[in-house]
């Protein structure tokens, strides 16, 4: 399961609900699915394979560095994936894996800003807000389907 927040027009948050640590919903949130139509017409294109680059309008709240971290999420291509120290030299900060590995777990929004597609720099699964199980499937669905040669949006 899971529980998109937002605002009409942007998506805030992702959260995993059957996940190790659900969102708690916040008693002033007005439930409102048909906001979410576009969200979640892109998530179950993503989920069946047919979509690999999001266009859904977003805006999580976070430090400067972490904003920065999320955006070099978004380049890490469909199907592949790096190193928290390769992430970080590639914002510039070469010595800042660790820093960059909290921002990646800080990330509100999931699945679209892909912080599944950062491991360890041995290959090891590291912890994702949806479980490991889920960071497993993800990874696995993307290499799947990696290699498609279908026109996707």
């Amino acid at each position: 399961k899971l529980l998109l927040v937002g605002t009409e027009t942007e998506l805030t948050h992702i959260g995993f609900q059957d996940g190790p640590r659900p969102m708690t919903q916040d008693p002033k949130w007005i439930k409102n699915a048909a906001v979410f139509t576009n969200v979640c017409d892109q998530l179950d294109q993503y989920f069946a394979g047919t979509l690999r680059d999001f266009t859904v309008r977003l805006t999580p709240e976070g430090t400067a560095f972490q904003t920065g971290v999320w955006n070099a999420l978004r380049q890490i291509p469909y199907g592949e994936t790096t190193s928290y120290g390769e992430l970080a030299a590639s914002i510039g900060n070469p010595k800042a894996s660790r820093a960059v590995g909290a921002a990646n777990g800080k990330n509100p929004i999931p699945i679209i800003v892909p912080c599944h597609r950062v491991i360890g720099s041995t290959g090891s699964m590291t912890g994702f807000g949806g479980g490991i199980p889920i960071k497993e499937q993800l990874l696995a669905l993307e290499r799947k389907h990696a290699g498609s040669q279908l026109e996707l949006a």
